[in-house]
């Protein structure tokens, strides 16, 4: 058995329990990854909170991970034993329950499609800070049809999402103007990600605002508010559901393990840079204060959780592997995902 966070109804965070978790054998296409960091983003909590997703109890949360990999299964082709990779793991766009295991855990099962080689210049922690939120900062680029020299508001600029879609727009996307908003005490941190110019909510009205854009990002779910800023004709994402503006389309995102390679250059060059919360990261022991720090909705960049345990293996890993030892061996079998 391995160690991991898992809970057996819905509910508040203390719901959550520290405790003993089968291992993981991968099916076909899957791979088996010791977690070295994870990140926390709301829909955990959400998902813990009420049942958004079918899925079977007990139900380890998690959706972001950086790793090595230790096995894999017959038909996986893109990795192999010792690589360091991350992504998300729950693709919520696949039919049937999402996994069981999530990343809040010492080993996972995933799908080599929905993974990718971790960037060598990231740490594991800044790796796992980015998968879910920067897939679903590019899925509202490309839901918008977004060009080239056009102009973007950001609603919530300093957010796991709104930091990188800041970049994004910036670095990759190439917008002419990027405007974002944030509270008092953030607005340096935005402009240093590239804003032209940055909003501080708490003193600025939408109303107030004269320049009309492009396209409005919202990712905090307050379309029904800063829909003013958006020209008449200019696509609005919300990537909250509902949308609170019948002009906004909900943008979810595409799980996918080539969305990550694209963006290896400008990682590694620097260009888009992982924002991990400064409280954190957390240890794997303090999962409970991580998920209350994150319902605060406070948080700067996304909220890691590192210092795994590593004296729990299957028998088909190596009890060195924490030294860099290689696997011994490859299982395959039913998975408990």
């Amino acid at each position: 058995m391995q160690k991991a966070w898992f809970y057996e109804e819905y509910g508040s965070k203390e719901v959550l329990k520290l405790g003993d978790f089968p291992f993981p054998t991968p099916h076909h296409n899957q791979i088996i990854v010791q977690v070295r960091a994870a990140a926390l983003n709301p829909i955990d909590f959400k998902r813990r909170q009420r049942p958004i997703f079918p899925s079977d109890f007990p139900v380890v949360p998690g959706c972001d991970m950086a790793g090595v990999v230790v096995a894999k299964g017959t038909g996986v082709t893109k990795f192999d034993l010792g690589d360091a990779v991350y992504g998300n793991i729950q693709d919520f766009n696949a039919p049937g329950k999402l996994k069981q295991l999530g990343t809040l855990a010492e080993f996972i099962a995933v799908e080599e499609t929905l993974v990718a080689m971790k960037p060598q210049n990231l740490s594991s922690e800044e790796a796992a800070s980015l998968p879910l939120a920067v897939e679903t900062a590019i899925e509202g680029f490309v839901t918008a049809g977004f060009k080239e020299g056009q102009t973007v508001f950001i609603v919530g600029g300093a957010g796991g999402v709104g930091t990188l879609a800041v970049q994004l727009a910036k670095h990759f996307y190439s917008a002419s103007y990027v405007v974002a908003t944030c509270s008092s005490a953030k607005v340096e941190f935005v402009k240093k990600l590239g804003a032209d110019k940055v909003i501080d909510y708490t003193n600025t009205k939408y109303e107030e605002i004269e320049e009309k854009f492009d396209f409005l990002y919202d990712t905090i779910g307050d379309c029904k508010n800063s829909f003013v800023v958006a020209k008449d004709e200019a696509p609005i994402i919300d990537i909250t559901w509902p949308p609170s503006h019948p002009r906004a389309v909900y943008s979810s995102l595409t799980v996918s393990g080539e969305n990550l390679e694209m963006l290896r250059p400008y990682l590694e060059n620097g260009k888009l840079k992982a924002i991990i919360d400064p409280t954190g990261p957390y240890a794997f022991t303090d999962v409970i204060e991580a998920f209350r720090y994150l319902e605060t909705g406070r948080a700067r960049g996304k909220v890691v959780i590192s210092l795994f345990p590593t004296g729990n293996a299957p028998s088909f890993v190596s009890r060195e592997l924490g030294s860099n030892q290689m696997p011994r061996r490859v299982a395959v079998g039913a998975s408990v995902c």
